[in-house]
This record gives structure tokens, C-alpha cells and sequence, in this order.
């Protein structure tokens, strides 16, 4: 029933509320006694950042469970006002890990990773800036990170590994992200996608790309020699060369408005499911643990080495479209760039990793083949729906017919 309400209440005091939107989904709002903003009608809208908020950049989404309800009530909160509401989270951490199929595909684990994932990165959610180290949401982000880990691990088939020699690992990732034959979204969109399917890609794919670089950016100072260099050298490209206007995610966000998609980041975080939020978190886990270092070379790696060949397929089918430079230049640039980054990415980087700790062999591999299983999952997703005549979203784009 459309507006049925159920109370979800921490000592006492409704945290959050479900409902269900028109479509007949589940949804979550805040406690508007947190946190609310009225519209000219004078009704009253819980929303999850202020309008304040909304004017530095920070866009609006809303919770999709009781964790990130939870999260993001005390986060709107000083971390001395907003800790106990959280006195309970890690339990509610704990028992949500424990019931659910997978955390890969979890609404409401995925959102609250990304949220607190959005804490180090800034830009994601209004928080004042001392909750990014604070002892529960660190507590919290490490007790995810570890079931997702672990079902990453356990899904993930590592390939024989090479010896740790530069040269036999690039040829060892080359043979990794060699097309297996199979159903290829890049193709589709390049032949057949249409207008409408093609905006819901780019809105997908905003959930990275709108902070493009900076998952893979935190390993640089847990890099040395060879493989920092290299790293240094990708990235240097990824972020303009010293152009800010050539930024990939400034080139990026260009494309979006030309396209008639708000370029705010986080703004079609309600719209895509859990799966691309997954994608994204995945590599800031990453990124932005030390232990992990290995893996996000690999991830990175890989992710140049299947990067060139599509971005060309979907520019073509941008212009089969009839879009102009102004949308395909993201990905006329990655032609050229990624087909150089690959080769840096592999020898170098990756390589270069393994040459100088053999410990870290596997965990590059994995970090390789992760990212290929994750862009797989979210393709795949993606390719299914199209075929069978619906949208791969969760929520449909505002203003189109997507």
C-alpha cells in the first residue's frame, strides 16, 4: 500500500521510516526530526542532505534500509551529538552480514559502504569531517569490507600465477582480460543501444567515473620504485596532464550535461542498484587498505586493459546516435590513452609490484581478476535487461523515459 509507514526506533526514537514508493518498492527516510526541507507547497520532504548542501555539490539519495537510515540520521548530527544514535550500528552491522545472500548484491549494505567510504573521499555525503575517523564508522566499514571481501575472495577463480617477473606477469594479464567470446555490452551499444539505454549507461557509470583516478590514487604512497612511477605516470593523464579541464571526470561530467544528466556526484546513486555500487566500492577497499595494495594494482591493471577497445565501440554508437564530440570526447580519449596506460599498467605497475614483493603475486592476480568478475556482474546485469526489453536501473532517470 502506497505511504504504509513502519517505525524502526533506537531507545525509543524513530531513526528511520520505510515506505513504499509508487512503484511499490521499499524506500527509507529519515526521522524529519533530524533532518528536513520544505517545498513550496509547504510539504514538508525528508531528505538526506540540506539544500546547503545541495549548493556546495552534495546530492541528495535516500537510505535503502535501516543501516544507512541509521547512518546517515547521525551523520547529519556533530559526532558528539550523532555518536549514540549509533550505539547499537555495530550489532546492526553484524546481524545484517549475517542474514544476507550476498553482500554484493545487499541495498542496504552496499549504500552504507558507500557512505562511509564517502566519508574519505568527501563530496558524498553532508558529514561533518570528523566522523571519518570516528571509532564506529571505521569499526563499521572494516566489519563490511571483510564479509565483502571475503565473498569477493570466494567468487573470484585466480588464474595460475606467474612467476614474479615482470615481463611473465604482463603476459600472464594480457592472457587474463583477453575476450572470452562472451555476450559483449560494448558491441551492443556500439550496433543497436538506444538513445534512452545509452543515457542510463552514462548514468551508471557515473557512480565512478565522477571521481575517476582517485579509488586507484590512494595506493601511490604504498607503492615504491618502479611500480610508484608507474602509477604516478596513469594517473598523472588520468587527472589532465596539469589541465583541469581535461580531468577524465571533468571531460566526463562535460559529457553528462551534454547529455542532459545532472553531473553533481552521487546523483543517480538512488537509480542504479546495488551491484554498480558494488563495483565502486569494491576497488575503494582497495584502495584504501594497505594490506590490499596488490590488489587494486591488479584491479587497476585490468581495468586499463579492457578499457580502450570499448570506449571506442561506445563512441561509435554515441555518434550512430547522432551525438557530437561534445559527448563522445570521454571516450575517444580513453582509445588512445588506456592503449598506452595497458602496456604501462601490466610491465611496469603491476609487473613492477611483483618484482619487488613476490608476497604480493597473488593479491594481483586476485586484484585483476576481481575487477573482471565485477565489470562481468554489472555488464552482464546490464546486457540481460536490455535484451529483455526493460531498464537495468533501479529507479527510473527523472525527465527521460528511462
Amino acid at each position: 500500500m502506497t505511504g504504509e509507514r513502519a517505525a524502526i526506533s533506537i531507545r525509543g526514537r524513530p531513526r528511520g521510516r520505510a515506505l513504499l514508493n509508487q512503484r511499490g518498492q521499499r524506500r527509507w527516510e529519515f526521522n524529519p526530526l533530524v533532518r528536513s526541507r520544505v517545498r513550496a507547497d509547504d510539504e514538508v520532504v525528508n531528505t538526506p542532505t540540506t539544500a546547503t548542501a545541495r549548493a556546495r555539490g552534495i546530492a541528495n539519495f535516500e537510505a535503502r534500509g535501516p543501516l544507512s537510515a541509521q547512518l546517515l540520521s547521525a551523520l547529519s548530527l556533530s559526532p558528539e551529538e550523532g555518536s549514540e544514535a549509533l550505539d547499537s550500528f555495530p550489532s546492526e552491522i553484524d546481524e545484517a552480514i549475517a542474514s544476507a545472500s550476498s553482500v554484493m548484491t545487499d541495498d542496504d549494505l552496499q549504500l552504507t559502504l558507500f557512505i562511509l567510504y564517502g566519508l574519505h573521499y568527501g563530496g558524498v555525503v553532508d558529514a561533518d569531517d570528523r566522523w571519518e575517523w570516528n571509532p564506529t564508522t571505521i569499526a563499521a566499514r572494516v566489519a563490511i569490507e571483510t564479509a565483502f571481501e571475503r565473498e569477493l575472495r570466494a567468487a573470484v577463480t585466480l588464474p595460475e600465477l606467474p612467476v614474479p617477473d615482470a615481463e611473465a606477469v604482463a603476459q600472464a594479464l594480457f592472457e587474463l582480460t583477453a575476450d572470452d567470446g562472451g555476450p559483449s555490452l560494448s558491441k551492443f551499444i556500439a550496433a543497436k543501444a538506444s538513445r534512452e539505454q545509452l543515457v542510463e549507461l552514462v548514468a551508471q557509470r557515473s557512480i565512478y567515473t565522477l571521481k575517476e583516478a582517485d579509488p586507484h590514487s590512494w595506493a601511490i604512497p604504498r607503492l615504491g620504485g618502479r611500480a610508484k612511477v608507474a602509477m604516478v605516470e596513469i594517473q598523472a593523464d588520468e587527472y589532465g596532464g596539469g589541465r583541469p579541464e581535461r580531468m577524465h571526470a571533468t571531460i566526463f561530467a562535460r559529457m553528462m550535461r551534454a547529455m542532459g544528466l545532472d553531473d553533481t556526484y552521487g546523483s543517480y546513486v538512488d537509480n542504479v542498484p546495488a551491484l554498480t555500487i558494488a563495483s565502486f566500492t569494491m576497488m575503494s577497499m582497495f584502495g584504501l587498505n594497505r594490506r590490499l595494495r596488490g590488489a587494486i594494482t591488479g584491479h587497476l591493471a585490468a581495468f586499463e586493459m579492457t578499457s580502450s577497445i570499448p570506449s571506442g565501440l561506445y563512441a561509435r554508437g554515441l555518434r550512430r546516435l547522432g551525438y557530437g564530440d561534445d559527448v563522445t570526447h570521454y571516450y575517444d580519449e580513453h582509445v588512445e590513452a588506456d592503449a598506452v596506460h595497458e602496456q604501462i599498467a601490466a610491465r611496469d605497475l603491476a609487473g613492477g609490484l611483483a618484482e619487488s614483493e613476490p608476497q604480493l603475486l597473488a593479491d594481483i592476480m586476485f586484484g585483476a581478476a576481481a575487477c573482471l568478475l565485477m565489470d562481468g556482474l554489472v555488464g552482464q546485469h546490464i546486457f540481460t535487461a536490455w535484451s529483455e526489453g526493460r531498464s537495468s536501473l533501479r529507479l527510473p532517470l527523472e525527465g527521460t523515459d528511462v
